[in-house]
């Protein structure tokens, strides 16, 4: 096994420092992916991996990025909740890395729902 050389302790660091600035802060969006037993099985691991990517590539500070427990919706599973200041809460159903995408780019960047994974709208249930 190869030894790690101070620049490569420093390129860790700044990137555990980035991911871990997105879960902290007072921010303008909270994302939060349910990672369940069930929303891992699911593929929440996976949308979760490519939010994060996504968030990295557009360069956005904005926004926080969480997970939690599961929601008791196995069945919907991954769900996703987008959290924008001042809006109602959006939950997002059957999530993939393909979806995430889509969800990050309209509803968080351009402020467009995407309508056909809706599971809720604040307190309201939707399908």
């Amino acid at each position: 096994m190869a030894k790690l050389t101070i620049n490569d302790l420093k390129k860790i660091k700044e990137k555990v420092h980035a991911e871990m600035a997105l879960r902290d802060g007072d921010r303008r969006v909270k994302i939060t992916v349910h990672m369940g037993t069930c929303g891992i099985a699911s593929g929440a691991r996976e949308v979760l991996d490519t939010l994060l990517q996504e968030i990295e590539a557009a360069k956005v500070n904005d926004i926080i990025v969480t997970t939690s427990g599961c929601m008791g919706l196995c069945s919907r599973e991954p769900l996703v909740t987008v959290e924008i200041l001042n809006q109602d809460p959006i939950k997002y159903e059957y999530m993939n890395p393909n979806k995430m995408r889509q969800v990050f780019k309209k509803h968080i960047l351009e402020g467009e729902i995407q309508t056909p994974f809706v599971l809720a709208r604040g307190a309201e249930i939707i399908k």
